[in-house]
């Protein structure tokens, strides 16, 4: 692996939390919205990660173990929530309430988000300790070849 191909792998995974964070900060900002522009309750966003694949032609048409390397994270898509259910309750006066005084709120748990955001704070951590590391690998070669 190249000095460079470390920084690439760092910052990918640095980018992609950081994108989570602001995913999970929307979520947490929309917590009680009950109404969005479309005039439907909102709902929690997931971000899925995938693989980067940066591969060079040369790797592969030699089918050289270069395959099984990593280049790096990629967000593959942000989904809408259809596992978890939204929250139902008695409210007759929100303007939001149904015929039988059931006001519906967004599938958001803001414990699990703040969990979320915890692991993707600690993530981006991580990858910016490699990158730190990473770096100072680079100066130290630099200053044994003067």
């Amino acid at each position: 692996m190249s000095l460079f191909q470390a920084f690439d792998i760092s910052s990918s995974g640095m980018t992609a939390q950081r994108f989570r964070t602001d995913i999970i900060a929307e979520n947490v900002a929309n917590a009680t919205t009950t109404r969005t522009e479309d005039g439907t309750v909102y709902t929690r966003q997931v971000v899925t990660f995938e693989e980067k694949r940066t591969t060079a032609l040369q790797h592969i048409l030699s089918g050289t173990r270069s395959d099984f390397r990593g280049d790096g994270v990629k967000v593959r898509s942000v989904e809408e929530d259809t596992d978890t259910e939204y929250v139902v309750e008695y409210d007759p006066s929100h303007p939001d309430a149904d015929e039988y005084g059931y006001v519906t709120y967004p599938n958001v748990n803001i414990v699990t988000e703040m969990t979320n955001l915890i692991d993707a704070s600690r993530s981006y951590e991580a990858n910016a300790t490699a990158f730190e590391s990473s770096k100072s690998i680079a100066q130290t070669g630099l200053q044994i070849g003067q």
